[in-house]
């Protein structure tokens, strides 16, 4: 008989145990959901969509605003992190693809093949890119499509030159002097792969680039000789 009151005490605990961790996990996503801005999730009016391609890139062509992200980021923005998609997805259907909850992952910023430029996330908001809180409180997240699938993942010359372009703009906006490529995550262009050593994120042809964008985009910046 102590034996069967023993086990029941421990299944009735283990069941408490369960419907505690149950509510807590319903009051977080209860809390963010509360927490979220009116304009994710959902189409912009017109007047939206400009409202918020003013307080980000002029760059921009698309925009569907994701609620997988933190709002508002909880650092200044200091770096640039750089991925891909691991496909040629076009800007719709990554926005799509973001805006589901559950999927839990998101980017400031994706290019596509045809150098088309998509806000997913503001960047005043943390995007849920890089596997790295601490990292993506910092950096703007940038998403870019491969033209080939595989091998060296490799992406457009359009898409390449928009990322030149983006990387430069979110840097003279927010302060950033110059980057910096150190190819750990102490620079301040950092890769997916410095926080997640399961993914090869962005690709070794981008990553083999990484040094001549820095340089471009401080010669853009006016600053040649920063590394």
């Amino acid at each position: 008989m102590e034996d069967e009151k023993r086990v029941f005490r421990s299944v009735w605990l283990l069941l408490c145990g369960f419907c505690v961790a149950a509510v807590a996990v319903l009051v977080l996503c209860m809390t963010h959901r509360m927490a979220l801005p009116d304009n994710v999730g959902r189409p912009l009016s017109g007047q939206e969509a400009a409202q918020v391609a003013g307080r980000n890139s002029p760059l921009i062509d698309y925009i569907y605003l994701s609620p997988n992200g933190d709002f508002p980021r909880d650092n200044a923005i200091q770096k640039i992190t750089i991925h891909h998609m691991a496909g040629d997805l076009a800007l719709e259907g990554l926005g799509a693809d973001f805006a589901q909850e559950d999927r839990r992952a998101s980017s400031n910023y994706a290019i596509d093949s045809q150098g088309r430029v998509a806000l997913y996330v503001e960047e005043c908001n943390r995007a849920w890119t890089s596997s790295s809180r601490e990292n993506d409180g910092q950096a703007v997240t940038i998403e870019v499509a491969n033209d080939q699938v595989g091998g060296d993942w490799h992406v457009s010359d359009e898409a390449y030159e928009a990322l030149l372009a983006l990387c430069t703009d979110i840097c003279r906006r927010n302060g950033i002097k110059s980057l910096r490529f150190t190819g750990d995550a102490s620079g301040n262009l950092t890769l997916h792969n410095m926080f997640n050593s399961q993914t090869q994120c962005p690709g070794p042809y981008l990553e083999s680039r990484m040094e001549e964008i820095a340089q471009e985009v401080n010669r853009r910046l006016g600053n040649e000789t920063a590394f």
